[in-house]
């Protein structure tokens, strides 16, 4: 099996999962769906290729791993829907002008909300396809040389270095455990650093000695990409690794 090594390292990650009123928590990790939308966005796809998305993002496999800890930041946002430029009507992409629907509050008042975001942290990631197209080879053609920005969650997190692991971008295995723990870990630095103590990680389900590692959890990833919505949940496991283990 060939698998993908990319090193996530920006000043802001955001791994978004189910909204909460006007909270915007995150994962600790990324999900299916926001890999396949980075992956896309490489690839130069649009939102109309739901079809390449849907395959995509069936065939993804993916393990990842914090090689260091982010520390969690809340951005406090506020928006006046009163405003002059907030009154007039937004354009849909049909064409057609949409307005603002509901009571006064709804449609006239100051909106707020928190936005959750990762900071400083480092992560690791491998990667792996089922077979079809496009492939291992593919993806690390367009993550080295993308159709458009890269972000990691949010169109505000830039990444701080390209994404892919400068030394080994593809490595093989058996699965994508196996594979992360052959993956040296990363310092702040972005080089190569001891490991003392276990650093968290999560892998599929069905990845080898998974369940001996971690605990099962059900995570909200997965995307209907047609209709632009949540499409459903799957098993992950969530545990610690390295570190002598």
């Amino acid at each position: 099996m060939k698998a993908l090594v990319l090193r996530l390292d920006a000043p802001l990650m955001s791994f978004g999962t189910v909204i909460v009123d006007h909270h915007g928590f995150i994962d600790d990790f990324p999900g299916l769906s926001t890999l396949t939308g980075l992956f896309a966005n490489a690839l130069g796809w649009n939102h109309s290729d739901w079809e390449l998305l849907n395959d995509l993002q069936e065939r993804l496999d993916f393990a990842a791993r914090w090689d260091v800890s982010p520390e969690k930041l809340v951005d406090y946002q506020t928006v006046d829907l009163g405003s002059p430029k907030m009154r007039a009507p937004g354009w849909t992409t049909h064409g057609d002008p949409e307005h603002r629907t509901g009571g006064q509050d709804a449609k006239f008042g100051t909106h707020q909300r928190y936005r959750h975001f990762w900071m400083d942290g480092v992560m690791t990631v491998v990667v792996s396809l089922a077979p079809g197209k496009p492939t291992i080879d593919r993806l690390k053609e367009a993550l080295e040389n993308p159709a458009r920005p890269l972000f990691l969650g949010r169109k505000s997190c830039l990444p701080a270095r390209p994404l892919l692991d400068p030394v080994s971008p593809i490595v093989e295995g058996t699965d994508t455990l196996s594979v992360l723990f052959s993956v040296p870990v990363w310092n702040r630095n972005g080089s190569l650093s001891e490991v003392k103590e276990p650093l968290l990680a999560c892998w599929s389900s069905s990845d080898t000695v998974s369940e001996d590692r971690g605990e099962q959890q059900l995570v909200y990833d997965l995307r209907d990409w047609q209709n632009q919505l949540l499409a459903g949940s799957r098993w992950r496991v969530r545990g610690m690794i390295g570190g002598g283990q």
